[in-house]
């Protein structure tokens, strides 16, 4: 999968080529339907397959300052995830789109005569069955129907993914993970919630207690996760090791940002610099602030042994 940053880094082979457009915040079952249909267009008509997104996603852009509802990822996660799928999902490129004014006052028939046809080119087009687009989001499938008769390019809706009579979408995800519930997240994503990152340098509190930490820097300001979990981190160097974390500002430190502070059971490796991923698979309990650092020590013992027992009946 090649990544494209920019409609002006786009060049000819990135043309005449099976489009997707959206969020795709979270990349879950929905999305997936999506992927596999852009796919099979693709092949029949033998050309190559092209997911659009944008960044930043068009909620943050208009929200401003002003709190939007928590991604389920960050742009490097949604490459990496799209990268580890298989050949029947993974596209051919990422095309990021940089969500700006110019691109929020463009009108649907602009966007589809400037973007979709002159720039791009496209032969086909897929979308779900709720995607809507341009200025006051007045462009639906009936509009892109009409300019892919005018144009002729195939336009294809795909209809959502549903469990339990229950429409998957990235907010339902996202509000069961803000309540706890891991397993219906972790079923409509199709894996287990997780979060990358790089591990820096950081305070080495964990280690002086016994519980050395892995540090990971988190580029973004909220989380759907807060506390106390069983993980397992995945790394290229040394694959997955199963271990505890917390995520959440630490308040037993007086913390002010969100961290994510992972220990690894079993492990004594230098995880410094590396990129590794962190999935989440059991809520142990909610941030608390200690009176003590023996208080935490002692708590934290008692967090190992359930996320072990936890760990060792998923297996």
């Amino acid at each position: 999968m090649k990544i494209i940053r920019g409609l002006h880094n786009c060049q000819q082979r990135h043309q005449n080529g099976v489009l997707t457009i959206g969020n795709f915040d979270g990349l879950h079952l929905g999305h997936q339907k999506i992927l596999e249909q852009l796919h099979r267009e693709a092949s029949r008509l033998d050309t190559h397959r092209c997911l659009m997104t944008f960044e930043p996603l068009p909620r943050e852009y208009f929200a401003g300052n002003k709190p939007t509802e928590t991604r389920l990822m960050n742009r490097c996660e949604k490459m990496r995830i799209l990268s580890s799928f298989g050949a029947a999902l993974r596209p051919d490129y990422l095309l990021f789109l940089n969500f700006n004014q110019t691109l929020s006052k463009m009108t649907a028939v602009e966007f589809i005569e400037q973007i979709l046809v002159e720039q791009l080119k496209i032969k086909s087009l897929i979308v779900g069955d709720d995607f809507q687009f341009g200025c006051d989001r007045q462009g639906d499938f009936a509009l892109l129907q009409e300019y892919g008769k005018k144009h002729r390019f195939a336009v294809n809706r795909i209809e959502s993914h549903c469990i339990k009579n229950q429409r998957v979408s990235s907010s339902l995800i996202r509000s069961a993970l803000i309540d706890d519930q891991l397993s219906d997240a972790d079923r409509m994503l199709g894996r287990a919630y997780t979060i990358c990152g790089h591990v820096n340098h950081g305070e080495k509190r964990g280690r002086s207690i016994g519980f050395p930490t892995a540090n990971i820097h988190l580029k973004r300001t909220e989380t759907p996760l807060h506390g106390v979990y069983s993980v397992t981190m995945h790394s290229q160097k040394y694959g997955d090791v199963a271990g505890i974390a917390n995520l959440g500002n630490r308040p037993t430190v007086d913390g002010t940002r969100v961290q994510l502070e992972v220990h690894l059971f079993d492990f004594d490796e230098s995880l410094y610099g590396e990129h590794i991923c962190v999935s989440f698979q059991h809520k142990i309990r909610n941030e608390i602030k200690f009176e003590s650092f023996e208080d935490l020590k002692q708590q934290i013992e008692t967090d190992c042994g359930l996320a072990r027992q936890l760990l060792a009946n998923n297996q």
